[in-house]
């Protein structure tokens, strides 16, 4: 087992933890519900000039401007083409500092699951088509596997305080 994987399940002190199960391209993913804050319909995002292609816009919500991070060009290099179904899942994560808002474009949201660490299983080290530090682990769900991020190395916090400190200079009034 891989380090990463024995912190997350002892953190995580319970037998069971609830995760939100979404669909990107095709695949099923989970993040811990404690990390969502809630999920919004997509709408047209405001696209802010020189931020990296993972950075789809930002968003006003309730007056802060939180950015939205696209996961099919930061695990595949090709933007999400949004649909019916396209959400907007609104995360938290804690830093040393400060709460960090931000939000995850996923093609749909499928449900909230209850996995028992003993369906979990330590990412591969091979194989996967995303990097596999953002893999936290690989949760059996009836027949199938879904692969539980790690969000804290998915949305890392190094990179996204400095995006959401240039961020914090863009008045909430201009994005639409």
């Amino acid at each position: 087992m891989s380090q990463n994987f024995l912190s997350l399940t002892e953190a995580q002190g319970a037998e069971e933890q609830q995760y939100l199960v979404f669909t990107l391209r095709g695949e099923l993913f989970a993040l811990g519900l404690l990390n969502v804050r809630e999920i919004i319909e997509y709408n047209q995002l405001t696209e802010v000039p020189l931020m990296p292609d993972t950075v789809r816009g930002v968003i006003n919500l309730r007056g802060a401007v939180v950015p939205v991070i696209d996961l099919s060009s930061s695990f595949w290099k090709q933007r999400a083409t949004p649909g019916k179904r396209t959400c907007i899942v609104i995360v938290e994560l804690d830093d040393s500092a400060k709460q960090r808002v931000m939000g995850i474009l996923v093609d749909s949201v499928n449900k909230v699951v209850e996995i028992p660490r003993a369906d979990i299983e330590p990412p591969p080290s091979f194989g996967t088509k995303i990097r596999t530090d953002f893999i936290a682990g690989m949760g059996k769900l009836d027949d199938h596997f879904v692969i539980i991020l790690n969000a804290a190395r998915v949305l890392s916090v190094e990179q996204l305080a400095a995006l959401q400190e240039d961020l914090q200079q863009v008045p909430a009034e201009a994005v639409a």
